[in-house]
């Protein structure tokens, strides 16, 4: 059995991510602009350390860019109410419960961006 190591996590974006990235407003055709736009993720690290690689365009020991482009440039901060009683998980199922979530928290109003 695989070693349940992964976390899913939710960071509160910038509301201009929606009036300046096309990509993000066409996830997104439910949104309204009265709640916020997040960004749900997975990661084996902390969902803290997650956000701090994001904000530094974090890459591997390969050069290859592991953080996203929309949370670097509009991240905030967490919203652990929105996770905090999530996991850990095995990878597999990390990678379930962060479609899940996404579409979850899309039902209810939210704009979300995923990879």
């Amino acid at each position: 059995m695989p070693k349940a190591a992964y976390r899913v996590y939710v960071i509160e974006l910038s509301r201009k991510v929606f009036t300046e990235d096309r990509k993000f407003r066409e996830a997104n055709p439910q949104f309204n602009g009265v709640l916020e736009c997040l960004y749900v993720g997975m990661t084996s690290k902390t969902p803290q350390q997650r956000l701090a690689q994001h904000k530094s365009g974090y890459r591997n020991a390969k050069g290859q860019k592991l953080s996203s482009n929309i949370v670097e440039k509009y991240g905030r901060y967490l919203r652990p109410s929105l996770y905090q009683d999530i996991g850990p998980l095995s990878r597999a199922e990390a990678l379930e419960v962060e479609k899940g979530l996404a579409l979850e928290l899309r039902r209810k109003g939210y704009a979300v961006w995923t990879n």
